[in-house]
């Protein structure tokens, strides 16, 4: 544990940052470090196994308490539930509950409520899994199939998810009665008083098992890469999220299995940019294309196209192509293509290329300018001239 980096610098987020700063954090590190965009380079492929241990702890609250509170130690150590119930719970009164004490001398009203315990072998919903799919610009507008490899927590295949040997099963503890708490009356100030809290022979599960699953070490749940086919929508756009429902975490007691989140990374585009649904790309034409006017060839997410660029057409001049961009996500209708002209001028002329130059330029009206005659005429009104 001492050579482990402080999680939040892992991250690269101050200790007091917002769930929504570290999971906009861990995207940006997952897509930067991703073995996808990384190939053969151990060391991404270990940073980026780093960023997803940090995310699992800072992303979990109880996790996160735990480890603001003791480091490392209180994540990597197993703790929640041996005997005597959680060291880390923060518990400043020893395990008693307060909101039993105000109960008994209040009836179950006032402070705490006379609240009941939770059935700790109620079905429970599993927690929810996360990964990132990178995918290119031309997939993220067309829409695609991917299949995708994460880890996730299942129910374990040997046990069928009790934890207890094949042939054995789980026991109801004796002591507790399988309510996971025990009442112990406690001498205070006020009196004797009742008090619950968690049962230390069963640590708080109502069960005990005796002969534990030698696959999953008695805890019913294992860990495993889980390979499936993600149908990606056309449209959808950078960083944002696909929910999987039942492709998370196992639940707990026959509960229901968590969502995957997939974090959508759209690669950037050599030649297109993306603004809302309208692409937008820049096209060098020549001085002569744009000067008498041309047909020239246009690259769209469709293929090529012809378009017509008009007579005079100056640098920064933009057009648009008609339903050429994004596809509307989860609708009808697609954006637009804009394509702004810049006009390359040229290099390396010969001889006889400066002379023709030479001459159309003496050969030119200052109506043939308009910018430059106009620019020319502010400048006489500026200095009288």
């Amino acid at each position: 544990m001492a050579d482990k980096r402080d999680y939040y610098e892992v991250m690269g987020v101050p200790r007091n940052a917002t769930e929504d700063e570290i999971k906009k954090a861990y995207r940006k590190l997952a897509k930067q470090y991703h073995p996808d965009l990384n190939p053969g380079d151990k060391e991404a492929e270990a940073k980026f196994k780093e960023v997803n241990e940090a995310y699992e702890v800072l992303s979990d609250k109880d996790k996160r308490a735990r480890y603001d509170q003791f480091g490392h130690a209180g994540v990597d150590a197993g703790f929640g539930g041996g005997a005597g119930g959680d060291p880390f719970s923060g518990d400043p009164f020893g395990g008693v509950d307060l909101g039993d004490i105000f109960s008994s001398f209040f009836g179950g009203g006032g402070f705490g409520g006379g609240r009941r315990q939770a059935n700790p072998n109620a079905p429970r919903r599993g927690s929810d899994a996360e990964t990132v799919l990178n995918i290119s610009f031309e997939e993220a507008a067309k829409g695609c199939k991917k299949t995708i490899t994460y880890a996730r927590v299942e129910s374990c295949p040997s046990c069928s998810g009790t934890g207890a040997e094949k042939g054995s099963q789980p026991k109801t503890c004796p002591q507790c009665n399988g309510t996971g708490q025990v009442r112990i009356s406690q001498r205070t100030p006020f009196g004797v008083v009742q008090t619950s809290r968690g049962c230390d022979r069963c640590g708080g599960s109502g069960r005990i098992i005796e002969n534990p699953c030698k696959n999953c070490g008695g805890t019913g749940r294992v860990k495993k890469q889980k390979t499936i086919e993600v149908t990606v929508p056309a449209g959808i756009d950078d960083e944002q999220v696909l929910n999987l429902g039942g492709q998370g975490n196992a639940g707990t007691n026959g509960g229901p299995s968590g969502d995957l989140h997939v974090y959508v990374n759209v690669r950037p585009h050599p030649i297109f940019e993306r603004r809302g649904n309208d692409v937008w790309c820049e096209m060098p034409i020549t001085f002569t294309q744009a000067a008498l006017g041309a047909e020239v060839t246009v690259p769209t997410l469709d293929g090529r196209v012809s378009y017509q660029v008009h007579e005079g057409t100056q640098p920064g001049d933009v057009f648009k192509l008609r339903g050429k961009g994004i596809p509307q996500l989860g609708g009808r209708g697609r954006g637009d293509q804009y394509v702004r002209v810049t006009i390359e001028v040229p290099k390396n002329l010969s001889s006889k290329q400066k002379e023709l130059l030479k001459e159309f330029d003496s050969s030119a009206e200052e109506k043939n300018y308009q910018k430059r005659k106009s620019f020319f005429d502010k400048l006489k009104d500026m200095f009288g001239e």
